[in-house]
C-alpha cells in the first residue's frame, strides 16, 4: 500500500524559501496522498503550526525572518509536533544543533524526494504505532511513560521530550536492562535502518541523558556502552499501569 494508506488526512507543512523546492515536493507528496500547504519563512512557519497544527513540519534551516533553528525553538514552546530538518550536505554541527534543540530527524540537501516520503512515513507510522500500543503507562523506577499522551514523566514532574526522544526511551524502557544495539534502536525507534556516519541516534541519546540526568536512588539513567548501543538502569522490571506500583501488573516478557 501507499503512503496514503498511511492516512489521507495526514497534513505535511513545508517551511522552505525555495519556492520551486516546495512546489515540487508538494506535487510529490501530494501523489503519495498527503495534504501538503507550503510557506518561505521561519516566522510563517511558527504561526502556520500555531494555527493550524500538521501532523508533520519539513523545515529548511536557512530561510529569511526566521531561520530554521529559531523557528524550531518557537515551536518547541508550544508543540511537540514532529519536525524534520533540510540541512546542506555534509554540515554535521547544523544537524546535531538541529536535533540538540528538538528535531526529531534530519535529511540533508540535495535528496531524492522519495528518501522524503521514506523519512516522513517512518515518524509518522512510529506515532501511530505508539497510538496503537496497550495504554497502560510504562514504569522503570520513578520514570513513567503514557502512550496516550505520549508523555513522560519523572515521578509527578513532567519532562519535555520530543516525539522521537519518546520513541528512544520507549524502547529501552520496555526492556530495562537489556542492551539494545545502535543498529536495533534505529530500526525500532527510528523507523529506518542505521546509516554510515548517521549521528543522529547519538544526539537522541545524549539529549535524554542530559534532561533526565542522575537517578536519584538508582535506576532509571540512560547508559551508553561506547558504540555499542544503550540501555537504561532498572532496579526491577517494567511495569504497566498507573504511577502506583501496587496497582501495576509486570509486563510478560518480550
Amino acid at each position: 500500500m501507499g503512503a496514503g494508506s498511511i492516512g489521507m488526512n495526514d497534513s505535511i507543512l513545508l517551511v522552505d524559501d525555495d519556492r520551486e523546492l516546495c512546489a515540487m515536493l508538494a506535487e510529490y507528496l501530494g501523489r503519495e496522498g498527503y495534504a501538503v500547504r507550503a510557506v518561505h519563512d521561519g516566522a510563517r512557519g511558527v504561526d502556520a503550526v500555531r494555527e493550524t497544527p500538521p501532523a508533520l513540519v519539513v523545515m529548511d534551516i536557512t530561510m529569511p525572518v526566521l531561520d530554521g533553528f529559531d523557528a524550531l525553538r518557537a515551536i518547541r514552546r508550544f508543540s511537540s509536533v514532529p519536525v524534520l530538518m533540510l540541512t546542506a550536505r555534509g554540515d554535521e554541527l547544523d544537524r546535531i544543533v538541529g536535533l540538540e534543540i528538538g528535531a526529531d530527524d534530519y535529511l540533508p540537501k540535495p535528496f531524492n524526494p522519495r528518501e522524503l516520503v521514506a523519512r516522513v512515513r517512518a515518524v509518522l507510522r512510529r506515532g501511530r504505532a505508539a497510538g496503537e500500543r496497550d495504554s497502560a503507562a510504562v514504569v522503570v523506577a520513578d520514570l513513567r511513560l503514557d502512550p496516550g499522551s505520549r508523555s513522560l514523566y519523572r515521578g509527578d514532574e513532567p519532562v519535555e521530550v520530543t516525539a522521537t526522544e519518546y520513541s528512544v526511551l520507549e524502547v529501552l524502557m520496555l526492556q530495562p536492562g537489556v542492551l539494545v544495539s545502535k543498529d536495533d534502536m534505529s530500526q525500532q525507534a527510528l523507523g529506518r535502518a542505521l546509516m554510515p556516519f548517521d549521528r543522529s541516534l547519538d544526539t537522541h541519546i545524549s539529549n535524554l541523558r542530559r534532561k533526565l540526568g542522575p537517578a536519584p536512588g538508582g535506576g532509571g539513567g540512560v547508559t551508553c556502552v561506547g558504540s555499542v548501543g544503550s540501555d537504561i538502569d532498572a532496579p526491577s522490571r517494567p511495569l504497566r499501569g498507573g504511577a502506583d506500583e501496587r496497582n501495576h501488573r509486570p509486563s510478560e516478557p518480550g
